[in-house]
């Protein structure tokens, strides 16, 4: 019998009283591995009482102090990294080095974190009138959540409630159910490192847990990283309930490789890009924009190097694309496969079926790669979310930006090319929130912030980094004057600065 997945509320695993629950598998071998309890309204406003009794006491923790947590958290993090990224293989897929590297990138929001009492400082002016001083600080806002999906259970949290409760709010995190465990052992992990209880919880669920978030007036801001009709969801939900939200959506995200690019690198960066993670990261390259003779040179490459790939068990060493997260998932992306088919592009390369010998019970398909696509095509349009690489072939640079531009998404975008001021004025034009010259998948680092445009982003602010502390915290100005009492009269004007 599979065991049981807890949730985390109050600083202890509890079960909840919801009657329902879902499977969660090792992608690998197809095998039922444990059961996660899908939350009930109950369970989730339990959760968030606690956060809501926690927060005073933690708002009023001095910022030193709350930084000290983290410093001790990120010790214990590096402590168990290679825990957490078995749990993240054996519930993901991906493979144990790129999940090692996933922890990595949320270790780094840790350390910015760890800077809040820098961070968070507010500004003084002395005599903005006369006898009158102001002063600004930046106060935290309560209980705020997180919604958070499968393809990074560890980084994309860390994203989140590393800021947020630096800079002194209580956090509930609602975690994909798909792969859950690693966002247990990140709460244990807090819990040792001295955060108290209610600080951080963790309830796993659906749609019912999430509306309950969004609709509990305790909540004051919700964050989200999804697809963008559940963003958009996400967004205006939340909205109309008065809260703050950031929600990140989808992407399609394309790479432009000019003639004077080094084919090899290109090609090698594209492999990487396109087919790391089993192509399940939102910042995945998954269009190649192919200017001029860049196709007959380029796409021969891709191919040899797809055709060799190693997709296997996510825990074999030499393994480098491991399944894709669900069976249901995998049949989702051979069916984008068969329509580009269809559609009429050309299918270089064919992923269907693929079986990893002692495995064939996974959730395993190759890299596929398609040449010849065309804007009106589905495959070009839609997030397949899937090691599926589609190359479109264009006469000129021009022409490549307009493709871009006229995308519906602008999450990510690269540019493969050894002229400077192409490159210069390619990042000018370019209407995508992450840009990379020559870097693939250009993620930014902790200390600026992740987000991308146009349909891949509802709200007003990116994750982490400096919008992040924007995110988590409130405003506040005082001004004040000490006046000699004597001197007082009142004055019905309209306050000015003398």
């Amino acid at each position: 019998m599979s065991s049981l997945i807890p949730h985390f509320i109050h600083g202890r695993n509890v079960s909840g009283d919801s009657q329902r629950a879902s499977d969660v598998f090792n992608p690998a071998t197809g095998l039922v591995t444990g059961r996660v309890p899908l939350a009930s309204k109950a369970d989730v406003e339990s959760a968030i009482a606690s956060a809501q009794a926690a927060f005073p006491a933690w708002a009023a923790t001095t910022p030193l102090n709350r930084a000290r947590v983290l410093f001790k958290y990120k010790e214990l993090l590096e402590k168990h990294a290679d825990e957490i990224a078995l749990a993240i293989t054996l519930e993901h897929g991906k493979v144990f080095s790129d999940a090692k590297g996933e922890l990595t990138r949320g270790l780094e929001v840790v350390e910015f974190a760890c800077g809040i009492p820098h961070l968070q400082k507010g500004e003084h002016s002395m005599n903005v009138g006369t006898g009158v001083d102001s002063y600004s600080e930046y106060a935290p806002l309560g209980v705020v959540a997180g919604i958070t999906p499968f393809n990074f259970p560890c980084m994309v949290p860390m994203w989140m409630f590393p800021i947020a409760i630096a800079c002194g709010n209580t956090f509930v995190l609602k975690p994909s159910e798909r792969d859950p465990t690693p966002t247990l052992i990140l709460a244990r992990l807090l819990k040792e490192a001295g955060l108290p209880d209610g600080v951080f919880n963790v309830v796993h669920g659906d749609k019912e847990a999430v509306d309950v978030l969004l609709d509990d007036p305790r909540v004051q801001a919700v964050s989200f990283v999804g697809s963008t009709p559940i963003a958009e969801y996400i967004y205006a939900r939340g909205s109309a309930a008065g809260k703050r939200v950031q929600a990140l959506g989808g992407a399609k995200n394309h790479m432009l490789i000019m003639p004077d690019a080094d084919m090899d690198q290109a090609a090698n960066a594209l492999l990487g890009a396109g087919y790391g993670s089993a192509g399940e990261r939102c910042m995945a390259i998954s269009v190649a924009v192919l200017v001029g003779d860049v196709a007959d040179k380029i796409v021969p490459k891709l191919a040899e190097r797809a055709k060799a790939l190693k997709v296997k068990n996510g825990m074999e060493l030499d393994a480098e694309m491991g399944p894709i997260v669900t069976k249901e998932a995998r049949d989702r992306i051979e069916g984008y496969i068969a329509l580009g088919v269809e559609e009429g592009a050309k299918l270089v390369v064919d992923g269907r079926g693929f079986k990893v010998p002692g495995f064939e019970s996974g959730f395993f398909t190759g890299g596929t790669l398609f040449d010849h696509v065309t804007p009106s095509m589905r495959i070009y349009k839609e997030e397949i979310f899937g090691p599926v690489l589609a190359c479109v072939r264009v006469p000129g640079f021009a022409d490549a930006v307009q493709l871009i531009n006229d995308h519906e998404y602008g999450n990510g975008v690269a540019l493969f090319t050894s002229d400077g001021g192409v490159a210069r004025e390619f990042a000018r034009l370019i209407q995508v929130g992450m840009v990379g010259i020559n870097v693939p998948v250009p993620v930014p680092v902790s200390y600026y912030s992740f987000g991308g445009w146009k349909a891949s982003l509802f709200g007003d602010t990116h994750m982490y980094g400096p919008e992040g502390i924007n995110f988590y915290t409130q405003a506040k100005v005082v001004t004040s004057r000490w006046p000699d009492p004597s001197t007082s009269t009142i004055d019905l004007g309209f306050p000015e600065t003398r």
